[in-house]
């Protein structure tokens, strides 16, 4: 089972757009060495939505063959088309992913039961263990947790990324889900609540760019460190919420050009982010020991 602070990696472009492979090389090397647990690559963080089919395979090949077994590479999967993410499932695997990470379905929102007829069709075609994704807020498509506990029956379907945010949802999924099943954070801000609770680790966009306290406290958190957890997490909140000031992946793009780690560059329809907002995220990164 995979534990701990699982980056969800931004794609580096130039300002013109294009994909900038070396700076993701660069990238992933900086996150070995800060302690970060495993690489998820081309997720909502990594601009999905705007990467063709050719640069979404060229970025999960690059991730497994630059990481080189260092650490393990979850890669971005998912679709609204069930034949799309089987044929993305199938490449990861080709490639030597450890894992995929699959959205539900966005846009052309399912019932529970075409959900789970969607993610056991690509858990039977592609032997490989796979991590759902919910993430309501922006599919417009909810898994409930009785469709989760379903779905853990099956033997590739291995956890979950739970972006909703909500404690009290994630500890009747936790109470649920069969021994072995990872139940993931997909919101940073209440990340550490669900690691006390019982939760295995977070795919965490504030990883981008504190990698190592993010790490520290994942720590501390499974040690049961409540001193040391809610030290790391008062230093990374401003960062937990103000990540988030403009729509993900926006804000962690800048940030990351301040640090100059990557090139100034996002997709339209996303933009640069509003000057109004940087000295806000300045002092976030102050107050995380970044800047």
């Amino acid at each position: 089972m995979l534990k701990g602070s699982l980056v969800a990696i931004v794609t580096p472009m130039y300002e013109d757009g294009s994909l900038d492979l070396d700076a993701l090389r660069v990238l992933i090397d900086w996150h070995i060495e800060q302690g970060t647990d495993g690489i998820v690559i081309v997720g909502t963080t990594g601009e999905s939505p705007t990467v063709n089919v050719e640069e979404h395979c060229a970025l999960m090949q690059v991730a497994v063959e630059h990481t080189n077994h260092r650490i393990p590479v979850i890669a971005g999967t998912g679709a609204n088309s069930t034949s799309e993410a089987i044929a993305l499932t199938q490449h990861a695997k080709a490639l030597g992913a450890d894992a995929c990470l699959l959205v539900t379905p966005y846009y052309n929102k399912p019932t529970q039961q075409g959900l789970y007829q969607h993610f056991k069709a690509v858990a039977e075609a592609v032997d490989i263990p796979q991590i759902l994704y919910n993430v309501p807020g922006r599919t417009g498509c909810d898994l409930h947790n009785t469709t989760v506990c379903e779905l853990a029956k099956i033997q590739n379907i291995v956890g979950i990324k739970d972006a909703t945010g909500g404690i009290q949802r994630g500890t009747d999924l936790l109470l649920r889900v069969p021994n072995g099943f990872a139940v993931y954070s997909g919101d940073d801000a209440t990340s550490l609540s669900l690691l006390l609770l019982g939760g295995h680790g977070v795919i965490s966009v504030t990883a981008n760019v504190a990698p190592k306290l993010m790490r520290q406290m994942c720590d501390a958190a499974f040690a049961n460190d409540l001193v040391e957890a809610r030290k790391a997490n008062q230093a990374l909140f401003a960062l937990h919420q103000n990540l988030f000031i403009e729509p993900n992946p926006i804000p962690v793009k800048w940030v990351l050009h301040e640090m100059k780690l990557i090139q100034h560059g996002i997709r339209l329809p996303m933009n640069w982010m509003d000057q109004q907002y940087h000295q806000t995220l300045r002092h976030a990164m102050q107050q995380a020991g970044i800047l």
